[in-house]
């Protein structure tokens, strides 16, 4: 085996090499000091995990509500000065607050789907909106939150590209996944009805879920950033020609109705969220664990089946596979000393397995990848649709 180090960023390692560490002659003969690779303290906490339990939606494509039921707002809206403005970059400082609350940042306005997932998972949580999912980043960076809650997937959209490229320029660690069934709320001013309606506001992603149901409904579309802020926009200026689809706290928070449910083309549609923070979590292999990690490779025929065999040989299911062109575009990879520098890859190749970093399987598969990939980090490993 080469004699080659190469730092696994991202799992609270600056230097590790295999070569020094590793002898490998095969699978059963690998032997290492795995407590010292993973880096962890020994004093970290495990919280318990919980399930996110939401209802699943409905074989009904959307449910009208009735208006009768509706027409009282159930909020006022002289009420919404009182939410937070969102963070920007140019409002983040070094100092945080000492309550033992749960901090989540989260890219949107109050009652974004986003916040939503925060919430399904710590009840009790105090949120902090932010203006872009880098500001969520720098939040936690900057202990101003304890964590982010990152979109990065649709079941019938795909990925949030963009998302991915973050989680390369930051340092923050994957430590969960929430996965949530979408529930697209057609929202609209108390009174009016969906004749009324003539154009629809909302997250460009939100509008394409629901395109049956808008062209049936024979409005316009216009994209804003965020589905809360939408409903914002729409409450503040009292418009009474434009809809809004939101979540169903969105509606509560910004005193508006919702006018349908569920209207969302695919009724099984799922969000995925990942939870980052600032330390790693210890892997353990008594539970089902996802390890998520980033690498590259030299061009040449059949360099990606051997990285790719590298799992299969040790029977590990890859739930997950991104490819991520970067040919002539450089990239900004911030390393341990969180020091950036500009990089160029041809492509950057996302993979999720099931494996817990644990496992000597998974050790060894990133061992054997690491002896032709040219980059590689480990992004987190942690509890499989859960979060801690």
């Amino acid at each position: 085996m080469a004699q080659k180090s190469l730092a696994l960023m991202g799992y609270g390692v600056s230097q590790f090499s295999w070569g020094d560490s590793v002898e490998r002659v095969g699978d059963s003969d690998i032997r290492g000091k795995w407590g010292s690779f993973l880096g962890l303290p020994v004093n970290l906490k495990m919280r318990s995990v919980t399930h996110v339990t939401t209802a699943k939606p409905t074989a009904k494509q959307w449910r009208v509500v009735s208006q009768t039921e509706k027409d009282v707002s159930p909020r006022s809206q002289k009420d919404l000065i009182s939410y937070p403005r969102p963070l920007s970059v140019s409002d983040i400082s070094t100092k945080s607050s000492n309550g033992s609350k749960v901090r989540i940042s989260f890219k949107g306005s109050p009652g974004s789907y986003t916040e939503d997932a925060a919430l399904n998972v710590y009840p009790k949580c105090e949120t902090i909106p932010c203006d872009e999912f880098e500001d969520a980043f720098k939040a936690v960076e900057l202990w101003l939150a304890d964590k982010a809650f990152l979109p990065i997937e649709n079941s019938s959209s795909g990925s949030i590209h963009r998302n991915y490229d973050l989680l390369l320029r930051h340092r923050l660690h994957i430590v969960g996944e929430v996965q949530l069934p979408v529930n697209l709320c057609l929202l609209a001013l108390p009174g009016v009805r969906t004749g009324q309606l003539r154009r629809v506001l909302s997250h460009p992603q939100a509008l394409a879920l629901s395109d049956t149901f808008l062209s049936k409904l024979g409005v316009s579309r216009e994209n804003v950033d965020d589905t809360a802020s939408a409903a914002q926009y729409v409450a503040t200026k009292g418009l009474r020609d434009a809809g809004v689809i939101a979540s169903a706290r969105a509606a509560e928070i910004y005193g508006l109705n919702i006018l349908a449910e569920q209207i969302q083309d695919d009724p099984d549609s799922v969000n995925r969220f990942l939870v980052l923070a600032r330390d790693p979590i210890i892997p353990r292999s008594d539970k089902p664990f996802k390890t998520s990690v980033v690498f590259t490779l030299d061009e040449g025929p059949g360099v990606l089946f051997k990285a790719l065999a590298v799992f299969a040989l040790r029977d590990i299911n890859l739930r997950k596979i991104e490819s991520r062109p970067q040919r002539k575009r450089p990239l900004r990879v911030v390393d341990d000393s969180n020091t950036g520098t500009a990089k160029y890859f041809d492509y950057l190749f996302y993979i999720d397995f099931e494996a817990s970093m644990a496992e000597p399987r998974a050790q060894n598969a990133l061992g054997h990848l690491q002896e032709f990939a040219t980059f590689l980090r480990v992004l987190g490993c942690y509890p499989m649709e859960t979060a801690l």
